[in-house]
């Protein structure tokens, strides 16, 4: 019977828990603009923070950024987010039928709140490394650049010693 007992025990014991995967909306700034993905029994998981791209004034998207924050206390009354998760467990998670579901309807609900005249465009996630598309950003013009500090510090002595030779000529000339 001891046996049997001790049998069952280390049995229950090395059983892994299989993860939970609630998936819920996590706001970050407004509704919609974040999903909590519960992975780990424990209630760790992601924090995927949603947004839209709107370059495009008639047409709303999802604009993917696979680095997600890491959710703690997923399980618990008071999620939270901190810290990076690895890209890998980000391609894991979207590549599942019930977050994708999920991703739509919070992306599409942000977009209408974003954009309520744009029409929606769902666009998937990227499901590995090879298929993310770096953020274009617009160019800077040179009037957006700051100028170089050692150059505008040379400018500023040669507009101070011009001022003092002036105001010494002129000293000089009304002494005589």
């Amino acid at each position: 019977m001891s046996v049997i007992t001790v049998v069952l025990v280390l049995a229950a014991c090395s059983a892994a828990q299989e993860p939970s995967w609630k998936v819920f909306p996590l706001q970050r700034r407004m509704p919609h603009d974040g999903l909590a993905v519960v992975s780990q029994p424990d209630g760790y998981g992601l924090h995927l923070f949603l947004e839209t791209n709107t370059d495009d004034a008639a047409e709303c998207a999802p604009r993917w950024f696979p680095d997600a924050a890491r959710l703690f206390n997923g399980n618990g009354s008071a999620p939270f987010s901190a810290g990076l998760a690895p890209r890998e467990e980000f391609f894991a998670v979207v590549r599942r039928s019930d977050v994708l579901q999920a991703l739509q309807a919070q992306l599409k609900a942000l977009c209408q709140q974003r954009a309520p005249q744009a029409r929606w465009r769902w666009t998937p996630p990227p499901t590995d490394a090879s298929e993310l598309m770096p953020v274009q950003l617009p160019a800077y013009e040179q009037r957006d650049l700051l100028s170089d500090p050692a150059e505008e510090k040379r400018l500023e002595n040669q507009l101070l010693d011009e001022a003092q030779k002036r105001s010494q000529t002129t000293g000089s000339a009304s002494r005589q």
